[in-house]
């Protein structure tokens, strides 16, 4: 530590925080992305089931998802990484 420096802002803590931080977002991601498929497929599930048009609310809903759940992947990502 040198002179001036506060206590508790050693280097080494700071990179400790922050692999933390990148393994918590790490382990964060493929569940926001299978979160997103499942939700889109059983929206699209219930759309199949109320319009009887199977399988391609649930087709749908399922890309649909897929698509946010990337969106969301890519969202997360750029902000962590800018």
């Amino acid at each position: 530590m040198r002179v001036g420096d506060k206590p508790g802002t050693d280097s080494s803590e700071k990179t400790a925080g922050s692999v933390a931080r990148q393994l918590a977002t790490a382990m964060e991601l493929p569940f926001v992305l299978i979160g997103s498929v499942l939700a889109g497929g059983l929206i699209g599930y219930g759309l199949d089931s109320w319009l009887h048009i199977r399988p391609f609310g649930m087709l749908a809903g399922g890309a649909l998802g897929f698509a946010a759940g990337i969106r969301e992947l890519l969202r997360r990502l750029s902000k962590d990484g800018g």
